[in-house]
C-alpha cells in the first residue's frame, strides 16, 4: 500500500511488511532504504534498534548494518540483510523489486598471502573480511580443533543447556570455506613461527610461507592444581568437544559443582540448572562478578541464581576432588557427579613469545594491530592495543571485540591503515536475563545507578575520575546502543542525558 514520506522519520526507522516479508524502512540524508527487519545473527527484531548515520543497530548483541547496501559492518552478524527497492510515486514511498547483496570490493593488495593461525571468533572473522574487501590470494585459517569455526558463546548458553541444536553452533559449514577457497587446516596446531622468514611450521613437521600473517590463538583456560584436579569428573570449557563432554556428563547425573563464579562458570550453572541438576558454586569471592561489575549486580546475579534453585559456596576454595565429591577449604565435602571449572583464561602467547615478538600479558601491537615483526598480526583474546578512549594498553576477552579486531586486522594487512577504535561490548545470559555491557572499566571510583536493578530496568555507569568509562544495562537495549554510540563519539555530555533519561 505505501506509506508517506514523513511517516519515515530522518535518521529514523519503519517496520511493515511487503512481499510477504517483515521489512523495515530507513530513512538517512534525505533517502529511504528498505532492508529486512531480522538481524542475521539470532534474528533480533532490528525495529527495536536504533539509526545511526545511515546504520542500522540490532538491541540484541549490537550488530550492525549498513542500511544502503544491507552489508553487516560489524559482528556478532556475518551476512548481510536482504534489501529491497524503493520506490517513490508522489508523496508515498512503496517496496519494489529484491535487490542484489552486497558484491565484494577490488583489492589491488601486493600481499601474496594470508595466514591465519587460530580459527576462532578473530580468526574466522578476518578470513570472511579478506574475501569480502576483495583479496582473491590464499587464504589459509590453521585452528588446533578439529570443528570448524563455531559460535563459542552458545557452548555455555542455549546449546549446553539443551535449548538450542548443534546446527546452531557453528558460524559456518565446511562448504562456506571451500566456496570462498579459504582453505582450513583443523586440528593442526602450530608449532613454530619465523617472521624473518615468514614461514610456520605446524606440529606435523611440513611448514608454509605467508606474506602476511594473523595470530589470532585466543586464550587457555586456567587449571585446577588440587589433588584428583586432573581427574574424569573435572571439565573444562572453551571447545565445541569441552561443552559436548559436559553435556555427555549431565546425562543421568544429579548434582555439578561449578567451580569459579566468573561469566563463564555462572552461564554454566544456569544451564546445568535448566537440564535440572542441582549445582552448587564454589568462589572466593565475596559475591559473584563483583571485580567486573561492582556490588549491585553481583548481588542481583547472586539472587538471580537463587532463585533458580543454585546454592553458592563463596569465601571458599576447592581443597581436593574425590571420587564423587568436590571438598572445599574448610574440609566440608560436595556432592558432584561433575564439575566444571571456570576461573579464568591466560592468552595463549606461546608462539608469540617463541618467536620473539613484543608481550606485556598478551601480545603487544600499535593502534592497527600490528606486532613488533612487520607483516604479523594479532587480534582477539591474545592481543593488548593501545586503547584510544583511555590512552592505556587493553586486552579485552571478548567474543566480539575479538570478530571486530579480526575484521581491522584484515583490511590493515590488505593496507588499508585503519585505527582499531571500536567499544567494547559483551552480553551475558542468566535464564531469562540478559546483561548487556559497552565500554571498558577496569577499575572505578563510582558506580551509579539509574533505573532499577531489582526491577531488571536499568543502566549502571562506571565512572573513573567522574567521567563514564562503561555502562551496563538490564533490559534497556535501545539505552545500550545509544551507549555505545555516545562512548564512541566521547559525548560525555550525551551520556549523562541518557542516564539522566532513565531515571526520569
Amino acid at each position: 500500500q505505501g506509506v508517506e514520506l514523513p511517516e519515515v522519520p530522518e535518521d529514523g526507522k519503519l517496520l511493515g511488511h511487503a512481499h510477504g516479508v517483515a521489512v523495515l524502512l530507513v530513512r538517512h540524508g534525505g533517502e529511504v532504504f528498505a532492508v529486512a527487519a531480522s538481524c542475521t545473527h539470532y534474528g533480533g527484531p532490528l525495529a527495536d534498534g536504533i539509526v545511526t548515520a545511515g546504520e542500522v543497530r540490532c538491541p540484541w548483541h549490537h550488530a550492525c548494518f549498513n542500511a544502503r547496501t544491507g552489508e553487516a559492518v560489524r559482528p556478532p552478524a556475518l551476512n548481510p540483510l536482504a534489501r529491497w527497492a524503493v520506490e517513490h510515486r508522489g508523496s508515498r514511498i512503496f517496496v519494489g523489486q529484491p535487490l542484489s547483496p552486497p558484491q565484494p570490493r577490488s583489492s589491488r593488495s601486493a600481499v601474496e598471502s594470508v595466514v591465519i593461525v587460530g580459527a576462532g571468533a578473530a580468526g574466522n572473522a578476518a578470513a570472511e573480511a579478506l574475501r569480502r574487501e576483495g583479496y582473491s590470494g590464499p587464504v589459509t585459517m590453521i585452528g588446533a580443533e578439529r570443528d570448524v569455526p563455531v559460535d563459542r558463546p552458545n557452548l555455555s548458553k542455549d546449546y549446553l543447556a539443551g535449548t538450542a541444536s548443534e546446527d546452531w553452533v557453528p558460524l559456518r559449514g565446511a562448504e562456506f570455506y571451500s566456496a570462498q577457497q579459504i582453505e582450513l587446516l583443523l586440528g593442526t596446531p602450530v608449532a613454530a613461527i619465523d617472521p624473518r622468514g615468514k614461514r610456520i611450521r605446524l606440529s606435523d613437521g611440513t611448514s608454509r610461507s605467508y606474506g602476511a600473517l594473523l595470530l589470532a590463538t585466543g586464550a587457555d583456560p586456567v587449571k585446577l592444581t588440587v589433588p584428583g584436579g586432573d581427574g574424569p569428573l573435572v571439565h573444562y570449557l572453551r571447545s565445541l568437544a569441552d561443552s559436548r563432554a559436559i553435556i555427555a556428563s549431565a546425562k543421568g547425573a544429579s548434582c555439578a559443582v561449578v567451580v569459579g563464579a566468573s561469566f563463564i562458570g555462572l552461564e554454566v550453572a544456569a544451564a546445568l540448572r535448566t537440564r535440572g541438576l542441582e549445582v552448587r558454586v564454589v568462589a572466593p569471592d565475596a559475591r559473584p562478578l563483583e571485580r567486573v561489575m561492582g556490588a549491585e549486580l553481583g548481588d542481583f546475579v547472586r539472587a538471580l541464581h537463587e532463585e533458580h534453585g543454585v546454592v553458592f559456596h563463596l569465601g571458599h576454595t576447592l581443597k581436593s576432588i574425590g571420587e564423587r565429591s568436590a571438598i572445599l577449604d574448610d574440609g566440608a565435602p560436595l556432592p558432584a557427579d561433575l564439575i566444571v571449572v571456570g576461573i579464568g583464561v591466560r592468552p595463549a602467547v606461546a608462539l608469540a613469545e617463541q618467536a620473539g615478538l613484543r608481550l606485556d600479558r598478551g601480545v603487544l601491537v600499535d593502534e592497527y594491530l600490528e606486532t613488533s615483526a612487520p607483516g604479523v598480526y594479532a587480534a582477539g583474546d591474545i592481543a593488548r592495543w593501545p586503547d584510544p578512549h583511555t590512552g592505556k594498553p587493553v586486552r579485552v576477552e571478548h567474543w566480539v571485540v575479538a570478530e571486530q579486531q579480526g575484521q581491522t586486522a584484515a583490511r590493515n594487512i590488505l593496507g588499508a591503515r585503519e585505527p582499531f577504535r571500536a567499544v567494547p561490548f559483551f552480553w551475558s545470559q542468566h535464564y531469562d536475563v540478559p546483561i548487556n555491557y559497552v565500554g571498558h572499566a577496569e577499575g572505578w571510583d563510582r558506580l551509579e545507578v539509574a533505573g532499577s536493578i531489582p526491577q531488571r530496568s536499568c543502566l549502571v555507569a562506571y565512572r573513573v575520575a567522574g567521567r563514564i568509562s562503561a555502562v551496563a544495562s538490564i533490559y534497556r537495549d535501545q539505552e545500550s546502543l545509544r551507549a555505545e554510540a555516545l562512548l564512541e563519539r566521547g559525548d560525555q555530555v550525551g551520556l549523562e542525558s541518557l542516564l539522566a533519561s532513565v531515571r526520569a
